[in-house]
């Protein structure tokens, strides 16, 4: 095992994702490729349902965040495994629906959504808006108005905690571009406009403070602020809110040194606070909805490449140069995300090689990961960066005219295509030609 046990190495010596042999997968579908253990995503769904339903009622519901990994398989798989979504944009909202999830069970996220948005969303029947600002607000009340229909949303709310997470993945402090803060009473304020909007449904509260988050205190803390803030809607405005989202977040395990989390333990201690909160502030148990993101579908992804070079700059250090990188993988180069990554025909070798991972675009900061442990490289090698089932594919570009690479979807040890790989035509399929 490596990481996670859907990660071995078989009697080759060869890396083996969800029981199939890496460098048979490079050889049958190419490189760059990613490669999707089903099965992984499949049992992180029902240990998130079945822990929030223990713990939180059986109408708990967890959502699986579409900006993690969007493509219309993965709705398949979270439908058929009782989830529901969050979509932040209108692309989402359109492959969720192509791939016949139901509209009801989708919660529309975004702290900008455009006029076309909000109309294409209330059009496909969406179930519930997670309202960020009162301009918002107001567009979704004048286009419910007009139909006729009493829309469903929750506010979103900034419970004003640093969660100690990278800066560019922290949401829930005051100055966050996202939702409204309860400190400078702007909430309360966007709270009773929403209530006098006779169009419109306040159902409840939405929070999330941030992403890779290791320990439960920011939770805690988050669950703390937005009950108290409850009872004082409830005092205040005499009105119960009856749902609380309350994110996700909670970290994955990307290198040895990253710690494990038991998620159902995790959901378990979340739960006792907020059951006592809800108890010492007066309040009725709301309806928990929660987004448990990256950490259903990360740890299911790997990403294999080939090896073009490898470069030793004595005295400094090496470079192992390999035929995708930033385009497929932006993370290292946003945010100095840590992976572990290996030579999968050599996978049972020691990773006692310490290199740099460049990608092949004409960028310096096109970096896979520095002073990695990993074995000696050479030519023709198939390397393999693990755990890249979230914001990998989702956030990848076509920057200096590179093809995304293919989704290869693994179940039952039987891979097959999910998404094809484009091709260069592909890349030119809305280019105008205009004569001369």
């Amino acid at each position: 095992m490596i990481l996670y046990n859907h990660f071995d190495v078989n009697e080759k010596g060869h890396l083996t994702i969800g029981g199939v042999d890496a460098v048979d997968l490079a050889k049958e579908f190419g490189t760059p490729s990613y490669i999707i253990d089903e099965e992984v995503i499949r049992n992180n769904c029902r240990t998130y349902l079945n822990a929030a339903r223990k713990h939180f009622g059986k109408d708990a519901l967890p959502l699986y965040a579409s900006k993690a990994l969007c493509f219309t398989g993965i709705y398949k798989l979270v439908a058929e495994e009782g989830l529901g979504v969050d979509c932040v944009s209108g692309g989402e909202l359109y492959t969720a629906r192509r791939a016949g999830f139901p509209a009801e069970k989708i919660y529309f996220h975004g702290n900008n959504k455009t006029d076309k948005d909000i109309r294409d969303a209330i059009d496909m029947g969406v179930g519930t808006f997670v309202v960020d600002n009162t301009d918002e607000l107001y567009a979704l009340a004048a286009e419910a108005e007009k139909r006729s229909i009493t829309q469903r949303i929750l506010l979103r709310i900034t419970p004003g905690i640093d969660p100690h997470t990278h800066k560019a993945i922290s949401t829930g402090n005051v100055d966050s571009k996202f939702g409204s803060a309860i400190v400078t009473g702007q909430a309360m304020d966007i709270v009773k406009k929403a209530i006098a909007e006779p169009s419109l449904d306040l159902a409840g509260l939405h929070c999330h403070i941030g992403s890779q988050i290791f320990d439960i205190e920011p939770f805690a803390e988050a669950a703390e602020i937005m009950t108290e803030f409850i009872a004082k809607i409830k005092s205040e405005c005499g009105y119960e809110i009856r749902e609380l989202n309350l994110g996700g977040g909670l970290g994955v395990r990307y290198t040895e040194y990253d710690r494990e989390i038991d998620y159902a333990e995790a959901i378990g201690e979340i739960s006792a606070v907020v059951r006592g909160l809800c108890e010492k502030n007066g309040i009725t148990m709301p309806r928990i909805i929660l987004e448990p993101g990256r950490s259903l579908v990360a740890a299911a992804g790997a990403t294999l490449y080939t090896v073009g070079s490898v470069k030793e700059i004595t005295g400094f250090k090496n470079y192992i140069s390999v035929d995708g990188g930033m385009p497929d993988n932006p993370r290292y180069a946003l945010y100095s995300s840590q992976y572990t990554a290996l030579i999968a025909n050599r996978a049972s070798e020691p990773r006692d090689y310490r290199a740099t991972l460049a990608g092949r675009c004409c960028e310096s900061g096109d970096l896979l990961g520095e002073n990695m442990e990993i074995q000696r490289a050479k030519r023709g090698d198939i390397l393999a960066v693990l755990v890249t089932g979230a914001y990998n594919y989702a956030m990848a570009s076509n920057y200096n005219k590179l093809p995304r690479p293919p989704i290869i979807m693994i179940k039952g040890g039987v891979p097959r295509i999910a998404v094809k790989r484009e091709s260069y035509a592909d890349l030119l399929a809305n280019d105008v030609d205009l004569g001369d």
